[in-house]
């Protein structure tokens, strides 16, 4: 199967399914994506999206993002879940001394407790087997994007390997990201996280939030059911393709 799907204009499009679990298990294919801002769709991109069958958009922009850049196409059922409340400041926040990883693992620190309420309803949408295939999206498809996707990765067994090395595939899609937030906005381009994902955030993020499912069932408030049912839907066995209990 194909991890990163290609278009035109639109960058940083990629499944998230194919990783294995601690329990043997692995997660489908064609269930949940991952995305920069799905407004860049336009033309044969806008067919090839439509072609595959996504049901759903989770788009965690502000709704001052949505309203001065776009949203997604009309169709797919559309949910605004804003889950960043303090907005970054590299200039007041970015130390040199500490590094990028620094950085960007204390903003995902920041949301992963600020943005419970939102974080927990995108995990009731993923797990609604109805509502796949499930795009998730925020600007870049990086930091918002990574975070929950690194969730959703964790509370199905995929390993910290596995889900810092998905986070970091987005290091890949730099140089698009690049060529297309110099025209939007060039002074963000300057500064020496930009459009980065270092390994060692997702992997200091990882360490200091603690367990995952922990974290969900007591911060953010998510239901036993919930993490059933994404397990129930995004898990297969790999031998026989039954979907897991």
């Amino acid at each position: 199967m194909i991890r990163h799907i290609e278009f035109a204009r639109l960058y940083n499009f990629r499944d998230v399914g194919g990783y294995r679990t601690d329990g043997g298990l692995e997660v489908r294919w064609r269930r949940l994506y991952r995305s920069a801002s799905l407004h860049m769709l336009a033309d044969d991109d806008l067919d090839r999206f439509h072609a595959l069958g996504v049901r759903t958009v989770i788009d965690l922009r502000h709704p001052d993002e949505v309203a001065r850049r776009g949203r997604a196409p009309e169709g797919p059922g559309y949910h605004n879940l804003p889950v960043e409340r303090r907005r970054w400041d590299t200039a007041r926040d970015y130390h040199p001394d500490a590094g990028v990883a620094r950085f960007f693992a204390d903003r995902y620190l920041e949301v992963a407790h600020d943005g419970h309420a939102e974080l927990r309803s995108a995990l009731e949408v993923i797990a609604e087997a109805g509502n796949a295939p499930v795009v998730v999206h925020c600007a870049a498809g990086k930091d918002r994007t990574g975070l929950l996707v690194a969730l959703v990765l964790r509370l199905l067994g995929v390993s910290e390997e596995d889900v810092v090395a998905d986070y970091a595939l987005t290091e890949l899609a730099r140089p698009q990201m690049v060529a297309y937030w110099e025209k939007e906005r060039p002074a963000e381009v300057r500064w020496a996280g930009f459009g980065r994902a270092p390994a060692e955030a997702m992997r200091l993020f990882l360490e200091e939030l603690g367990p995952v499912r922990d974290h969900c069932l007591q911060t953010l408030g998510v239901d036993k059911t919930v993490i059933s049912a994404l397990r129930n839907h995004l898990l297969k066995n790999p031998d026989n393709g039954a979907i897991s209990g």
